[in-house]
């Protein structure tokens, strides 16, 4: 039974509340498909038991979904899924039109900078769980100690030690990367996008030397490519290593098209209504901090492109 089949008072509760909880496992999981099974699985368990008696329902929701996501996650670390032992993973982008407002783009209501998500990978279970739920949904430690079965003052410490390691992770903000009010403003979006354009100008002029200014010194590429023909999936740091790697991605820059990837610059590569690569650049102040390409095909087929395909 899906969500949708019945028409209840439980079920238009849970469907008052159905984009919060897709939001949360998304930046809980990283990952699409994921959020959508554990937002299934909250329903699941909600029609169980009925929570005829639930007070806040919406309170009650997210203490679910956040169970399931960190089973999810505890259950991810256990397999070291082969993204983890090779260190190459780019998380589940959304992808919109670059030609629309992302203020104006409900499907970005559960959206966050991928460049967030990858850090938030680094983190353990709990790490994750108690920083996303009290840094970006302002739940109180009581609430979170008692999904991850600690003391209120062990989640803030938890909470605590996550923000420590998003600090330190390099060429990012992801701090200010997961704040609730989502992806950049039109003026920001388009300083950006005008940071990206030079950089693409330069790449296909062989500008060496303006390619330099416009890198962030710490830049860090990361191709995901699983088993595709773009493979293997690199990892690569600094200004030359960078342009070393994005060379063989440049024979696809006529197929690019600009896209938005999770409210930030992207290129979507495709030919023949086929995708072949994503990118979404990162960028801090005036320099691109971050490349991360997703070009693994079966990943890519699982994406709902058709607004940007069409």
């Amino acid at each position: 039974m899906t969500v949708n089949e019945t028409d209840g008072p439980a079920e238009h509760g849970f469907e008052e509340h159905r984009a919060h909880l897709r939001s949360v496992a998304y930046r809980m999981l990283g990952s699409l498909s994921e959020a959508d099974d554990a937002v299934q699985e909250t329903w699941l368990r909600l029609n169980r038991s009925g929570a005829g008696d639930v007070r806040d329902l919406r309170a009650w929701l997210t203490t679910v979904v956040s169970r399931v996501c960190l089973d999810m996650l505890r259950s991810r670390a256990s397999r070291r899924e082969d993204y983890l032992d090779s260190g190459v993973h780019v998380p589940d982008p959304i992808v919109t039109p670059a030609g629309e407002d992302p203020a104006d783009q409900a499907v970005l209501a559960d959206s966050v900078g991928l460049a967030l998500l990858v850090v938030l990978d680094t983190l353990s279970p709990a790490e994750r769980l108690a920083f996303v739920l009290h840094d970006v949904f302002a739940v109180p430690f009581e609430d979170i100690g008692g999904i991850l079965d600690r003391s209120p003052a062990a989640a803030k410490q938890l909470a605590s030690r996550a923000r420590q390691r998003l600090r330190a992770a390099p060429a990012r903000d992801p701090l200010a990367a997961s704040a609730p009010g989502g992806p950049a403003g039109s003026a920001e979006l388009a300083r950006q996008w005008t940071v990206v354009d030079a950089f693409l100008a330069a790449a296909r002029e062989g500008d060496f030397g303006r390619l330099l200014t416009i890198l962030d010194p710490d830049v860090v590429l990361r191709g995901d490519a699983g088993n595709g023909p773009l493979g293997p999936s690199h990892l690569v740091r600094g200004v030359r290593e960078v342009i070393a790697e994005a060379q063989r991605y440049a024979p696809l820059g006529r197929f690019a098209q600009p896209v938005l990837v999770n409210g930030g610059p992207g290129l979507l590569v495709a030919r023949q209504g086929q995708p072949i690569a994503l990118m979404a650049v990162t960028v801090r102040g005036d320099l691109i901090a971050e490349i991360d390409i997703l070009a693994d095909p079966d990943r890519l087929a699982r994406l709902d492109l058709t607004a940007v395909l069409s």
